[in-house]
């Protein structure tokens, strides 16, 4: 496979086996996808189909066990744990179903950790973008406060700004409105979506939300492994 210079993200004939002996399951069965900038792909379909694995794939959380993974024309499916920890730092930004904010720390600190982790802007400049990212999602009067003291919907939208801190080219969400009610599903839909076409980035999010599904660019249905329809 080559990689096509219009897509972001590229995935050829992924496979991946979890669990051992009679317990081996075959999870993925030979996904392909792409992904374009600016561009909000839903990946749809029943509990244990693979979505989440695949998820994790294309995040370098874990590799596979046949196929190719590229992210803006390099090969990622096998390098070196370093090369795919300063991919992920670099180009991806993550939205999980629960925010996993650093409850005892305020929602600025917690935009700013991938900033500091990555070491790119100096500490001032890292301050001044989480300050501007969560005036972004709406959270420009509660930067100080801890996540301890901010509503289930606004940890989300802290998260999110977590998640742009270090401007990745791709945001990979993982049922980020599902433990959210339907309003606060909304709002944080339209802001990670809004954010994301605004600078550019490719949205793959996984979601049981029909409503959310329909509102992406691209739904991708998948079925015991493989992409369907």
């Amino acid at each position: 496979m080559n990689p096509a210079p219009e897509f972001v993200l590229q995935c050829s004939n992924l496979h991946r086996f979890l669990g051992h002996d009679e317990g081996r399951v075959h999870v993925l069965r030979g996904v392909s996808f792409e992904a374009r900038r600016g561009e909000v792909y839903a990946v749809v379909g029943p509990s244990g189909c693979g979505k989440s694995t695949l998820l994790y794939l294309l995040g370098l959380l874990d590799k596979p066990d046949d196929g190719e993974i590229w992210i803006k024309g390099n090969k990622m499916s096998n390098t070196a744990d370093e090369e795919r920890t300063a991919a992920r730092g670099t180009n991806i930004g993550f939205v999980f179903q629960f925010h996993f904010l650093l409850l005892e720390f305020t929602a600025l600190e917690n935009v700013m950790m991938p900033m500091r982790k990555l070491g790119k802007l100096a500490p001032a400049a890292q301050v001044h973008r989480a300050h501007e990212l969560l005036k972004a999602v709406g959270l420009g009067e509660k930067t100080h406060r801890l996540g301890t003291q901010l509503s289930g919907g606004e940890q989300q939208r802290v998260a999110i700004a977590r998640a742009l801190a270090n401007e990745p080219a791709i945001i990979l969400a993982d049922e980020p409105t599902g433990n959210l009610d339907v309003r606060n599903s909304g709002v944080v839909f339209d802001l990670l979506t809004g954010l994301a076409k605004q600078n550019g980035q490719a949205i793959i999010l996984v979601t049981h939300n029909p409503e959310i599904a329909q509102r992406c660019d691209h739904t991708r249905p998948m079925r015991d492994g493989l992409f369907v329809g």
